[in-house]
């Protein structure tokens, strides 16, 4: 089985949609989501410094805009179903990416959600200095119990020996100054605390304009990144794509999920290279593609064929495992 899964923001590095606008059509679809997020999606993703789209407001319509491309270099019609995929997901903002691939929203709706997420993020970040870093290493209740001493919130558990802390600027400077044994503390290129509680100005405001998008029911296996829960109503999608704002993610939960579903490839979305990393040490045996450039294509094709045969008989996780039908309502 198949799955595709599209990258958060700090992915993002400069110049890395260059090769993909020199594919017939790809320039113009970049250019027509530029227009609807209101944005120079094509200038960011191939002039712009890497100051200028670390930010908030940059950052997210751009990675979005970046998945939706890929996905109509990769199959053609980006909003049709995807033959061969069996499952969807995204970190953090990916998650938007990975609805509209499955149908939820379209592309339209996914550009100006993201451009009021963004925008709504970047004025909560700015109201307090705050960012992230990534723990590497050490012992789990150790970083756990390092975190809660200086104040940090957990943003972001990827995999076993990577977690996300968020806060302030001086905590995290804490935390790189005094970091549990055995583990290395590394900035991280984002504007802010994502997924805790000083997003939540953002919240309020996304949720409004939540409530005059109409989705549809994913069409494809969407696995969510607040639980790892197999998401089947198009409703609570976004209002999970809402929540999520002030809320950790747990993409651990989501490769436990993959793995459950029977995994045999997983394709990442362009700016690719993070996912792919975390799932050479969750999931382990899958034979993993960064989607980086054009030249990629050809293997992405080749996955789809040899492991998207199975994707039609996919079933969601039995019900001992995980299941969308209860979200609790302090999950993302």
């Amino acid at each position: 089985m198949l799955v595709i899964v599209a990258p958060g923001q700090g992915s993002q590095s400069p110049g890395f949609l260059a090769p993909w606008l020199e594919l017939p059509g790809i320039a113009d679809r970049l250019s027509w989501l530029s227009a609807v997020a209101g944005i120079d999606l094509v200038a960011h993703g191939t002039t712009s410094d890497e100051d200028t789209i670390k930010d908030t407001a940059v950052a997210q319509p751009l990675l979005v805009g970046a998945g939706l491309v890929a996905l109509l270099a990769l199959f053609e019609q980006a909003e049709a179903d995807l033959p061969g995929v069996g499952a969807l997901g995204g970190h953090s903002v990916g998650e938007i990416t990975a609805a509209a691939a499955a149908g939820v929203l379209s592309a339209e709706q996914a550009m100006v959600f993201v451009r009021e997420r963004g925008n709504g993020m970047a004025r909560a970040a700015a109201v307090t200095p705050t960012g992230m870093s990534a723990v590497l290493g050490g012992v789990a209740e150790e970083v756990a119990g390092a975190l809660e001493k200086h104040g940090l919130t957990p943003a972001n558990m990827n995999t076993a020996g990577q977690v996300v802390a968020a806060g302030t600027l001086d905590q995290l400077a804490a935390l790189q100054a005094d970091p549990p044994s055995r583990a290395r503390v590394m900035p991280l290129k984002v504007a802010g605390a994502f997924h805790t509680h000083h997003m939540a100005p953002a919240v309020d405001t996304l949720a409004g304009y939540a409530r005059a998008i109409s989705p549809r029911d994913p069409r494809t296996t969407l696995v969510s990144n607040a639980d790892g829960q197999v998401v089947t109503a198009g409703r609570e999608v976004l209002d999970r794509l809402v929540s999520q704002v002030s809320n950790p993610v747990r993409w651990d939960l989501c490769m436990d999920t993959f793995a459950e579903l029977g995994v045999t490839g997983l394709i990442e979305l362009p700016p690719a290279g993070t996912l792919t990393g975390l799932a050479k040490r969750g999931l382990r045996g899958v034979e993993l593609l960064a989607l980086k450039t054009p030249d990629d294509l050809e293997a992405a094709h080749r996955m789809l064929r040899e492991h998207g045969s199975a994707a039609d008989a996919a079933t969601e996780p039995d019900a001992s495992a995980r299941s969308g039908d209860n979200p609790q309502e302090d999950s993302p």
